[in-house]
């Protein structure tokens, strides 16, 4: 049951649509004023840089919040007593959230998104000191402590299907990654959970998105069975989902013995033949996230095979790749725009929609933010030991020691 109607939704996809299709010139300007006269929604929506604004002032807040409440109510608190109030803070965050949406119709405007956030945050946290406080990090830990990501995975699921928020899904990805760690099972088992959970949503997914086609929802599901083939990938790929990544370099000799001889191979055999399933997957639903997803792990496969193999890497490797990319990246647009019209079985290589400026706009000023030492030159430093004078006569007239 999500908190926002279907029409109020489909109004925002609507309007979506509309500035796309008005910014394309495939409607005119009285076109456009008069269609969105038809699609005033009541929800409460803001730009992209608003909403992160509001986001990060949200957590902030929140957080300082409890932090003061925690200083003038309960100076030093037991962990089990810290463990209830954050409970009781969770509980808070998510109505707040819930009368934000119910009350204020707010719609991705980041107050309620932090909310919700801070919710599953504040849950995780209490669980944890409530009921296993203590070490959380020791050699052998509790098998019962898979309940705090268990609660995460359920409750994140819970704010995506409520919000809608993809991140959200994510989220819930992320905890059940570290649900087989409190188990006493083998690496090749734990990775078998992780992918077996995947492969469940997955097929859950698959079977509810074929009734919710052309509509408000396709978007969001698409984004969802996305996810999860990326995260059955990683799960499978151990060179890449291997907690040692950091520590191998550009060896991969660690990630094999670390694995029965059966099982690595038989994930390098995976690997292989998951990147067309996924492409083929893409391509026959004409989804783009999935067929980005499908590019991205044939990228993966290229770049992790030599660690697979135990083969050394090289300096140039990139190079080729790159290489290799570029070619087929022109191959295949030459080959859309010489169909009839520039077309081939429903694909294009001409931009048809205005999302992907849009998302260009966006990104350009963010990468210059987040990196403005690449673009902008240091400082240059003069040599402290380098001394004019000496000379006989300074110019002008001058002395020497001018």
């Amino acid at each position: 049951m999500r908190l926002y109607s279907a029409s109020s939704e489909e109004t925002l996809r609507a309007r979506k649509l509309l500035t796309d299709w008005a910014g394309e010139g495939f409607l005119t300007k009285a076109q456009y004023q008069r269609l969105e006269q038809e699609t005033v929604s009541e929800l409460r929506t803001t730009n992209v840089f608003l909403r992160l604004v509001l986001f990060l002032f949200t957590l902030i807040s929140v957080g300082a919040a409890a932090a003061l409440f925690f200083v003038v109510f309960l100076s030093r608190p037991s962990e089990q007593i810290a463990g209830v109030f954050f409970l009781i803070f969770a509980a808070l965050c998510y109505a707040a959230a819930e009368v934000g949406v119910s009350q204020a119709r707010l719609y991705r405007y980041g107050i309620e998104e932090a909310l919700a956030v801070c919710s599953v945050g504040f849950l995780c946290a209490g669980m944890q000191a409530a009921l296993f406080s203590g070490s959380p990090y020791s050699p052998e830990p509790d098998a019962a402590r898979f309940l705090v990501p268990a609660a995460g995975a359920v409750f994140s699921l819970w704010i995506w299907h409520r919000f809608g928020l993809w991140y959200a899904f994510l989220a819930a990805m992320i905890f059940v990654v570290f649900l087989p760690d409190y188990w006493n099972l083998a690496h090749s088992a734990q990775h078998l959970i992780v992918v077996v959970l995947y492969a469940t949503g997955l097929a859950g997914v698959a079977a509810v998105r074929s009734r919710h086609r052309f509509n408000y929802l396709e978007d969001a599901y698409s984004l969802v069975e996305a996810l999860l083939w990326l995260g059955i990938y990683l799960a499978i790929n151990l060179q890449l989902s291997s907690l040692n990544l950091p520590a191998q370099g550009w060896g991969g000799a660690r990630a094999a013995s670390e694995f029965a001889g059966p099982f690595y191979w038989t994930t390098w055999v995976l690997i292989w033949c998951l990147p067309p399933a996924v492409l083929a997957r893409g391509i026959r639903q004409k989804d783009r996230f999935v067929i980005a997803v499908g590019a991205i792990v044939a990228i993966l496969t290229l770049v992790s095979n030599k660690p697979y193999l135990g083969w050394q890497r090289h300096s140039w490797d990139p190079m080729f790749l790159g290489i290799l990319l570029t070619g087929v990246a022109f191959f295949i647009r030459r080959w859309l725009a010489r169909g009839p019209g520039g077309i081939r079985h429903g694909f294009t290589a001409g931009r048809l929609s205005g999302k992907d400026k849009q998302w260009m706009n966006v990104g350009s000023p963010v990468f210059g933010l987040l990196s403005p030492h690449s673009i902008t030159p240091g400082p240059q430093t003069s040599a402290p030991d380098v001394r004019f004078g000496g000379g006989q006569t300074g110019g002008g007239g001058a002395g020497g020691n001018f």
